[in-house]
């Protein structure tokens, strides 16, 4: 896990991210998938049209350990069609 933050609005964020702003946005966790904490990883801004602010290096870390936990997922499924 990363120590330093580095907290961008959205549309640098995505960019340096290699992610479209809609994906980056669909991750936050007030949608049914998503898996970015509120002031963990992002912050709203204080009106509505404000940017988002995201913390790209805890950003980064979630995509590793999500891309881990899904990859994990996928060989645990693929042993086991193997042992039917």
């Amino acid at each position: 896990m990363t120590t330093e933050e580095r907290w961008l609005k959205t549309s640098d964020a995505a960019y340096w991210l290699g992610v479209s702003q809609w994906y980056l946005k669909q991750c936050r966790d007030c949608y049914e998938d998503g898996f970015l904490i509120e002031r963990e990883h992002y912050i709203l801004g204080a009106s509505r049209t404000a940017p988002i602010k995201w913390n790209v290096n805890a950003v980064l870390d979630a995509f590793h350990y999500r891309g881990k936990f899904v990859r994990a997922a996928d060989k645990a499924l693929k042993e086991a069609r193997k042992g039917k």
